[in-house]
């Protein structure tokens, strides 16, 4: 009995690790699983917060969707996404189920289906869709047969959006046949200007360009927007009706491209300077605050008055198609003459970031413009050409010599100021520069384009310059103050000795100005 005691111990003590094996292996194989779950994670938490895209970098994906996943729409039937096998799987499967995706889809589907019919795109048609936050309109052009379709934007969404902006689209030169802008993208773009030109050059002579807006208001705004496209037609102009409140109505717009440049450039031919004013700025013109007809006895009064009476131009248009925003004030002064107390103030600029070019001749002036940002000053006479000239420091009667009160300066040739007799005031010689020339060079008919001239008579011969160079057509908005020998402030009953033109002749040049489709104000 002893001895088979002994031998089941014996049997008992072999045994026991033969019974442990299976739990070493489970504990291993458990080890490796959650080694294997930890790469995984590192893998997603690398993809998504350093790589900042899907689980199709590189064709590494751990859980990939069917090749081919079809969302079934009532209404619009399946709509089949790009084989996984090509474009790497989908980033946001839940997106396209939700309502807005499928709103939209149905939305493109049919508008670009319109466009097919009217032969402006094709299934064969390489085709780019700029800006497309979600790529619905891309989506729903490979749904209805073309295939060659991509879309970009600052963030990408692949396989239907790829990164890129509209201001440099990321192919080369003529590459697309169709180019799409959906979604009011056009409009929110901060550089129109860069935006239209790549479009004209990543699309190929004869190609179409189609543009989505939410409203464009008016007619200025609508031809501020053609005026980017210089190599284009209009072909078509359609309302559409919208499918969702941030776009109720949409107007499309159907541009051809009908040369090889991009946005092509605006020039003038200084041998016949003349410019042509379109129609919709002679609309303005028409609905501006009339001009004041009557001299006015008290004009520095009629200057309160009146600024409350004017019409802005963008209190009456929208101006979002401009490229850039500039102001010009001719006869500057201080800042704080109307830079300061006016323009920055009461100027409606529709949130527009303005940059101010400050001409002024009195150097008095200039220590005040050192440290403005957004000022540009410019230290010299705005004149007809560039010559030396005398300028005339007058001194109104009963004037303090102060900075703050330094009476106006009138430039004179140099020639026709010698010999001349004595006058209340100072003579320094300044140089004056070509105003119209140089307002050429620095702006574009694409810049929206505010001037305010206060020149002390100089107006009779800077704005027969600006007409005759064609220059005045680059401007937008003018606030003109005319000079004549007005009622002086000073002394009840004295007219002006200053200045030899009549209120008449002032009256003469406004209308004339208007009736060319110049929007100007008077200014007193």
């Amino acid at each position: 009995m002893k001895e088979k005691k002994e031998e089941r111990k014996v049997h008992s003590f072999t045994m026991e690790p033969t019974a442990g094996k299976p739990g070493s292996l489970r504990n291993l194989l458990i080890r490796f699983l959650l080694f294997g779950v930890l790469v995984i994670g590192v893998r997603f938490a690398y993809l998504i917060a350093v790589a900042g895209e899907s689980c199709t970098i590189d064709d590494f994906c751990f859980f990939s969707l069917p090749d081919t996943l079809s969302l079934v729409i009532a209404g619009t039937g399946p709509l089949a996404v790009e084989s996984a096998s090509a474009a790497g799987g989908l980033v946001q499967p839940e997106l396209y189920t939700s309502k807005d995706w499928i709103n939209g889809v149905r939305f493109y589907s049919s508008a670009f289906q319109d466009l097919i019919a009217g032969g402006y795109l094709s299934p064969e048609s390489k085709t780019l869709c700029v800006e497309t936050p979600t790529g619905r309109d891309v989506f729903a052009l490979r749904e209805i047969g073309v295939k060659d379709a991509v879309g970009i934007a600052r963030k990408a969404a692949k396989p239907l959006v790829k990164f890129g902006r509209g201001e440099r689209i990321p192919f080369g030169d003529g590459a697309f046949d169709f180019v799409f802008s959906g979604e009011d993208s056009f409009v929110k773009s901060a550089k129109p200007a860069e935006f239209a030109a790549e479009i004209g050059r990543t699309l190929r002579p004869g190609g179409f360009a189609v543009f989505h807006f939410a409203n464009p208001k008016d007619t200025y705004s609508f031809n501020s927007f053609l005026d980017l496209f210089n190599c284009f037609r209009v072909v078509k102009l359609h309302g559409l009706e919208g499918f969702d409140s941030s776009m109720p109505y949409i107007r499309e717009i159907v541009l051809k491209k009908e040369c090889g440049d991009g946005a092509g450039k605006f020039d003038f031919d200084d041998s016949n300077g003349k410019c042509y004013v379109p129609g919709y700025k002679h609309d303005l013109v028409k609905i501006a605050e009339p001009l004041i007809e009557e001299e006015p006895l008290k004009p520095w009064i009629t200057l309160k008055r009146n600024v409350r009476n004017i019409k802005y131009l963008p209190s009456m248009a929208d101006i979002s198609f401009k490229n850039r925003y500039v102001y010009v004030d001719v006869g500057a002064r201080s800042y704080g003459s109307s830079i300061g107390s006016w323009f920055r103030k009461q100027y409606p600029k529709q949130n527009k970031t303005y940059h101010v070019y400050a001409i002024e001749a009195d150097k008095t002036f200039h220590q005040g413009y050192g440290l403005k940002k957004g000022i540009t000053l410019v230290p010299y006479a705005a004149w007809v050409k560039n010559e030396t000239l005398m300028f005339e420091i007058h001194r109104n009667p009963r004037e303090h010599v102060e900075v703050k009160g330094r009476g106006m300066g009138r430039i004179q040739p140099l020639q026709s100021s010698l010999g001349k007799g004595e006058f209340d005031g100072k003579v320094e010689k300044i140089q004056g520069f070509d105003f119209a020339n140089w307002l050429k060079k620095m702006v574009s008919k694409n810049d929206f384009v505010v001037m305010k001239m206060d020149v002390e008579g100089t107006e009779f011969d800077l704005i027969p310059r600006l007409i005759k160079t064609g220059a005045i057509c680059l401007i937008d908005e003018i606030f003109l103050e005319c000079h004549y020998n007005r009622w002086q402030r000073c002394c009840p009953g004295q007219r002006s000795s200053k200045y030899e033109k009549t209120y008449d002749q002032c009256l003469q040049l406004f209308n004339s100005l208007r009736q060319s489709g110049v929007l100007v104000h008077q200014w007193f």
